[in-house]
């Protein structure tokens, strides 16, 4: 048997953060980062990561809970208990934890908690998580489900201003509110399961390894949800997650990730399609080696291990917004940087006269010449976009009226990570007039926009998209001139 001694500490909280956190203070004055919490809170928390100028908690107890607060709608989602002095009859509807201390109420400083303890989660001899342990162990999937969609929304509006303002070093950032998702529940195409050591599927614990055996998930579609509690999946060595795609007319796939070169085997009884991924490729074991995806009437060709929006009718609206904005003309060259499968350049090549994409997936790639085999001026360079734009040498267009020879619009799509600085310097050295980023984190668009901004462009307007309700994840379109 393991002890340890939880030492608690008091917070009042001042904002939300990008994350999923609520910042508040910690006594000595360093920033302490509390998840599932809300400003103007005062929560007691254990702090799990002790930093020299900041820290990280597990939120334990609700001292002072927020009149926003609302009631989580799926169980696994992390509900903290409330101090017995405000349990009966807070605003908001808090309720004590599932499967909590007795009587909701936590631990003193003094108080000790048995079992293996992996970054607030308390872990079975076999790996997964005990199951009503501290109050519940959250399957980390979510974040927002204690907050009402309109406050998400005014949320990452504010969160992704913050960002421009604080790391972009941008004042007064032309920020349009957040455009909300129709379906704020059951809104995702793709879901994908880690497998626990008993062979149930599951979500990963935030900040440890531990897997979440889960019952219900509010957040993929329909079909996935019927589908999904019928896989009956065993845990085998090497098989890392297990993922389902959903496609036109409600078809599946599902896609094993493994570590494994060898397939691991499954009885399908439905008519769908399977694919192994493993360090030898692709290899499918059922149907199909890809799925069929229908975005605004445009049917797209999506690989196992192509990347696609996980919210079909969010990508629409995405592609609806840059159509409207963009200044395209039959004499635009435009260049697609990150093109993916083709999302945005199969709704934006009718209306330019010369399309260029870049795409280092070898499936991806394969997925765009399909998608978009329709288009005789559409062209796509295979290889990391850092390597191609700094060469990129375009020839000026024969028409007399078009002497440019760069593009006229870059579109940039980048993963979490950013613009690779090659990339970066490849758009400055090509200076278009007209540039779009498309980001899926806040943090590293603000810091790309610095370099934007000294590279001599304005931030004309970026505009959020909630493609992934409940959660913090913030997608963003910002359109970039050259003044």
């Amino acid at each position: 048997m393991h002890t340890y001694l939880m030492t608690l500490e008091t917070v009042s909280l001042e904002k939300h953060t990008y994350g999923g956190e609520a910042l508040g203070r910690l006594s000595d004055g360093r920033a302490v980062f509390v998840p599932y919490a809300l400003p103007g809170e005062t929560v007691r928390v254990h702090l799990v990561e002790d930093k020299k100028r900041f820290a990280r908690a597990e939120l334990v107890e609700i001292i002072e809970p927020s009149a926003k607060r609302i009631e989580p709608r799926c169980p696994h989602f992390f509900t903290p208990p409330v101090s017995p002095a405000r349990a009966g009859g807070t605003k908001g509807g808090v309720l004590p934890a599932r499967g909590g201390t007795e009587g909701g109420v936590p631990p003193t400083n003094e108080e000790e908690t048995e079992g293996r303890e992996a970054n607030g989660v308390m872990m079975g001899e076999d790996g997964s998580a005990r199951e009503g342990e501290t109050g519940g162990v959250p399957c980390g999937g979510c974040h927002y489900q204690h907050i009402p969609y309109k406050e998400q929304l005014l949320i990452k509006t504010e969160i992704l201003r913050d960002q421009l303002n604080r790391i972009g070093k941008i004042e007064n950032p032309p920020i349009q509110p957040t455009v909300p998702c129709p379906q704020p529940w059951n809104y995702r195409n793709h879901v994908q399961f880690h497998i626990s050591p008993d062979g149930r599927l599951g979500f990963q614990a935030p900040r440890a390894e531990a897997i979440i055996p889960i019952e219900e998930c509010h957040l993929p579609e329909q079909a996935i949800n019927q589908f999904w509690p019928q896989l009956d999946i065993e845990s085998i060595p090497g098989l890392d997650r297990v993922g389902v795609r959903l496609g036109a007319n409600d078809d599946l796939m599902i896609v094993l990730e493994s570590s494994d070169p060898q397939p691991v085997g499954l009885n399908v009884d439905m008519p769908l399609s399977v694919v192994h991924l493993g360090p030898g490729g692709s290899l499918v074991m059922a149907g199909d080696d890809h799925i069929v995806i229908e975005v605004g009437e445009r049917l797209f060709r999506v690989s196992a291990a192509s990347f696609f929006r996980v919210n079909t009718t969010m990508a629409e609206k995405m592609a609806a917004h840059l159509l409207d904005n963009l200044p395209l003309t039959e004499e635009t060259t435009l260049l697609d940087a990150y093109c993916g499968v083709g999302l945005f350049s199969a709704f934006l090549a009718p209306h330019v006269g010369r399309l260029i994409g870049i795409e280092a997936s070898p499936s991806a790639s394969e997925d765009f010449t399909t998608n978009l085999d329709e288009f005789d001026h559409v062209e796509l360079y295979e290889a990391p976009v850092e390597d191609v734009l700094p060469a990129l040498d375009l020839h000026p267009s024969t028409s007399p009226s078009r002497l440019r020879a760069g593009p006229d619009v870059i579109l940039v799509d980048p993963p979490h990570s950013g613009l690779a600085r090659g990339a970066l310097d490849g758009i400055l050295s090509l200076a278009p007039q007209t540039l779009a980023y498309i980001s899926c984190d806040p943090a590293t668009l603000a810091r790309d926009a610095k370099r934007l901004t000294n590279g001599g462009y304005q931030l004309q307007q970026i505009t959020p998209f909630d493609l992934s309700p409940q959660t913090y994840h913030i997608e963003s379109i910002s359109f970039w001139v050259k003044p």
